[in-house]
Order: C-alpha cells, then sequence, then structure tokens
C-alpha cells in the first residue's frame, strides 16, 4: 500500500512537471475602429469600460500604426509579420500564397503543439500559385468560427457560426459565445495541458451600419465633439490625390456632414456590442481557471476618418485611418496592473513575431515586425525607428508611400497624370497630431524634411529588394522612387493606355 501511494505521488509530480508551461495568446482584432474611440484613449463621453480595464490591467500602446489601413492586406500583415510587398496579398492584387501562409503565426504556433482557434472575419483566402482563386484555410484551425469576405451581423447567416444564431442572434456576442466555448473546451479534460491560441476577428464597427438592437439605449441623443480638424476646410492642405478616392465623398454619403452625432452613435454602437464580447472572454478565462496564464492583445485592423479633415473611410495614410489602438495584458508579467502606456512606435507586422517569442519560437528572419514583449519589460524602449504606410489599393490617382516616426510623417502622392502633379506632405506629429498643417515648404522644418525623405528613400530601396515578384508589386519600386519622372512612372503604372 505504502508503494502505490508512493509510486501515484510520482506519477502525480510527473504530470506536474509535464504540463505544458507556455501561456495561451487571445488577440482580438475589430474592424474599423479608430484610436478616438475608448476611454482609455481620451474619447469624450464613450463606454467601454472592459476595453478601459483591459489598458489599465495590462500596457497602452501610444503610436501604434497599421502599416496598410485596410481590411484585407492588413489581416495579412498581422497573420505574416511582413508588409504588403513582401505578402503580395491585398484586393485589387491577389491571395496570400501557401508558402507564406505557412509561416503565418496560427500555423507556426499549431506546429509547435498550440491549439488554434478562429472565428470571424478571416480577410484573406489562400491560394498555391499566383493570380489563382484562393480559398480560406480552415482546415489549418483545431476549431473554426470564421467566414469568408466581409461575413455579416447576422449570425445565421455565417455558416461557421449558425449553432449561436438563436441565442446570439448578432454576429459580435456570437464571436464571445464562441471564445467562451472555445476557452472552455481547451481549459478542461487532456486539453488542458496544451497551450492555446484564440483569435477572434470582430465584424464590428465596419459598414454596413448594422449595431445590435440590444444596446439601442446606450448612446440614444447622445452629442460627440467633433474634433479639431473636422470637417473640409481643415483637408484644403491635402494632397488633391487624396480626393480621387471614395474616401473623399463619403464624408456627404455616409451623413458626416449632415448627421454627425446620428453616426457616431451608431458606429459607438456597434464598438459597445465590442466591449460586451471582450467582457465575456474575460469572465470565462477567470471562470475556467486559465486567466493568470493568459496573454490578451487588443488592437483594429485599420482606423477610420469619421469626417477628420472632410474624409469617411480609412485606406489613407492620415492618423485617422492608420493610427489604431492597441492593448496588451500579460498577467505573469510585473509591470501589468501599473496603468502604463508605451510610446514607442509600434505596428501591425509586430503581432506575429510577439505571439512567436510569447511562446518560446525562433522569429523567422522574413518577418518585418518587432515583438512587443521588449516594450512591455520597458515601455520606454524602442523598436522601430520609422514604419511606412502604404496604399496600392483603389483609384490610382489616390495611390501612396509615406513613412511615419515617433514625431514626423512624410506621404509621398507619385500619380501626375493630367492635372495633377507629384506631391508630398510633411507633419510634426508632436506638435500636431491632427495633421492641420503641412510643414513641408517650412524652413523651420527643412532639416526634418531631408532626413525623413532619407528615411523614405530607404523605405523604397527595401520595396524594391525584398517584394514578391508577382501580383503587381514589382512596379511600386519605380512608381514610388521621388527620382524618377512621371513619365517612366506613368509606363509602369497604366502601360501605354491614356488616363
Amino acid at each position: 500500500m505504502r508503494f502505490s501511494l508512493y509510486t501515484g505521488l510520482l506519477l502525480f509530480v510527473a504530470v506536474l512537471q509535464a504540463k505544458d508551461q507556455r501561456p495561451n495568446i487571445v488577440f482580438l482584432l475589430s474592424d474599423d475602429q479608430a484610436l478616438r474611440t475608448m476611454g482609455c484613449y481620451g474619447a469624450p463621453g464613450v463606454q467601454t469600460p472592459n476595453l478601459d480595464r483591459l489598458g489599465a490591467d495590462g500596457m497602452i500602446f501610444d503610436a501604434h500604426y497599421d502599416t496598410t489601413a485596410i481590411c484585407m492586406a492588413s489581416r495579412a500583415n498581422v497573420m505574416t509579420g511582413m508588409f504588403e510587398y513582401k505578402t503580395g496579398c491585398n484586393f485589387d492584387h491577389g491571395a496570400m500564397l501557401r508558402t507564406r501562409w505557412a509561416q503565418s503565426y496560427p500555423m507556426l504556433l499549431r506546429k509547435a503543439g498550440y491549439k488554434t482557434g478562429f472565428a470571424g472575419k478571416f480577410g484573406i483566402v489562400v491560394a498555391d500559385k499566383p493570380a489563382t482563386k484562393g480559398k480560406l484555410p480552415e482546415m489549418d484551425f483545431d476549431e473554426w468560427g470564421g467566414g469568408p469576405g466581409q461575413t455579416s451581423y447576422a449570425t445565421a447567416r455565417n455558416a461557421s457560426m449558425r449553432a449561436y444564431a438563436e441565442k446570439w442572434p448578432h454576429s459580435t456576442l456570437s464571436y464571445g459565445a464562441f471564445a467562451q466555448d472555445f476557452i472552455r473546451e481547451m481549459a478542461t479534460g487532456a486539453k488542458g495541458d496544451v497551450p492555446f491560441c484564440l483569435s477572434i476577428s470582430f465584424k464590428a464597427p465596419h459598414h454596413p451600419v448594422q449595431p445590435d438592437p440590444k444596446f439601442d439605449k446606450i448612446y440614444a441623443g447622445k452629442k460627440f465633439p467633433k474634433p479639431e480638424n473636422y470637417g473640409r476646410d481643415a483637408g484644403k492642405h491635402f494632397s488633391k490625390q487624396s480626393t480621387m478616392g471614395r474616401q473623399y465623398e463619403r464624408f456627404a454619403s455616409w451623413n458626416y456632414d449632415k448627421d454627425y452625432d446620428g453616426v457616431m452613435a451608431k458606429y459607438h454602437q456597434q464598438i459597445y456590442a465590442i466591449d460586451v464580447a471582450v467582457g465575456m472572454i474575460r469572465d470565462a478565462l477567470n471562470a475556467h481557471g486559465v486567466a493568470d496564464n493568459t496573454v490578451i492583445i487588443y488592437t483594429s485592423d485599420n482606423g477610420f476618418l469619421c469626417g477628420s479633415h472632410g474624409y469617411g473611410s480609412k485606406v489613407l495614410p492620415y492618423e485617422e485611418a492608420s493610427h489604431v489602438p492597441l492593448l496588451m495584458f500579460d498577467p505573469r508579467h510585473p509591470n501589468s496592473g501599473k496603468r502604463l502606456r508605451c510610446a514607442s512606435l509600434t505596428g501591425n507586422v509586430d503581432f506575429a513575431p510577439t505571439m512567436l517569442e510569447l511562446a518560446g519560437l525562433p522569429v523567422p528572419k522574413n518577418m518585418d515586425g518587432r515583438s512587443l514583449v521588449k516594450l512591455y519589460n520597458n515601455p520606454k524602449a524602442e523598436t522601430h525607428q520609422s514604419l511606412p504606410l502604404i496604399n496600392v489599393w483603389g483609384p490610382k490617382a489616390a495611390h501612396s508611400f509615406a513613412v511615419v516616426t515617433k514625431d514626423w510623417k512624410y506621404i509621398y502622392w507619385p500619380y501626375a497624370e493630367g492635372k495633377l502633379k507629384a506631391a508630398d506632405e510633411l507633419y510634426h506629429l508632436t506638435q500636431d497630431r491632427s495633421e492641420l498643417h503641412n510643414v513641408i515648404s517650412d524652413s523651420d522644418a527643412k532639416e526634418a524634411l531631408k532626413a525623413m525623405r532619407q528615411t523614405y528613400d530607404t523605405a523604397v530601396t527595401q520595396w524594391k529588394k525584398e517584394t514578391v515578384p508577382y501580383h503587381g508589386y514589382s512596379k511600386y519600386g519605380i512608381i514610388f522612387d521621388r527620382k524618377i519622372k512621371w513619365p517612366a512612372k506613368r509606363k509602369a503604372f497604366l502601360g501605354d493606355r491614356k488616363k
């Protein structure tokens, strides 16, 4: 009897020692969420208690950018840790190739023993060869609640989520429920010894505007103060190229000019539902005893202009479209709970290397991102000195390339057909975060302009060296080169056809 008890104790200790101690990871991605939409980012009168609590428990990042501010390309950035010209993936260009997808964080974590789950708007497809039709990689996840294209706010219309439709008819909360079920399953039974990575991509607050009616009273009759850069008068100094896309007309067609309070009420109502879903997820982590070993990251795939400068939508390299929220909480870390903020420049390419480092895995050399762990250890540290802001989607006249640092932003607009001339813009972000003053011609900014143009030229050189040779990305090495005249660019951009 004594021998069997001793043997049992040894076996119990062995089991404890064998349990995987790597942290679980929950990655939460909203869609089209502007920076100024949460209490922890200074948004007046909004209700985001769960997100604010997440920021207070962890760390808030104040200089986080999406290196491409549009859904498909941004999600490819997030998954692979690479800039768009290396993923080769965006609307109007093409799918992600399987060779690239094989090096994404879901694939690398699963290969390393993590259980993986995904629910929501996946946003990309994976193909075997360039210029071929791709498909969702749903078989590459242990649990799948994802959908193609934009998905639907009606849960019943999302095939992989229909089981949640009766109780959670609006998709935002259905993803919270999916997360709860995934966490419960992973935390119980034999799977409780294996770490998990759960990725939830909310459709909200993306158009069409269909907020959950359950929360209609939250912002009913609410007035929203307009930012100092609201309206067309605050965008007269922008390049003419920036007005060529749908972002310009949507200031009026989406009623920012006529019903700002009404538009913003519904926009924030959609974000409120995300906040509720985040609360559901954190409740599940606590209920199943895994909260203390689960890292949570929250961000958005791009921002939203919301009437700033007289524009709507996203895509453009301006602050409201490219500068987005980022919250990270590691409950194991001594810096958690100290209400710390980080001013270091970070980008959406940083998530894949962050998750790999958290899992104790090497970061592939092809990744452009830098792990956020260094900054969580020391929020005064720095990783990136600059990041590119890319737009090669939509009308060619609106295509742009920019570089941003903690203090400055330089934007180059190459299109010079017809009455348009190539243009560039320079903003001193530490003094003018609202981008109300293009200081490209100011004598006081001469040295900064020189430095930012050098940073820009280096980024173009990197594009030329590292771009994928397919899906039309190589030509932008010429198009974005400031030293090449328009006739040569025109041939690369438009071929021999007229405008």
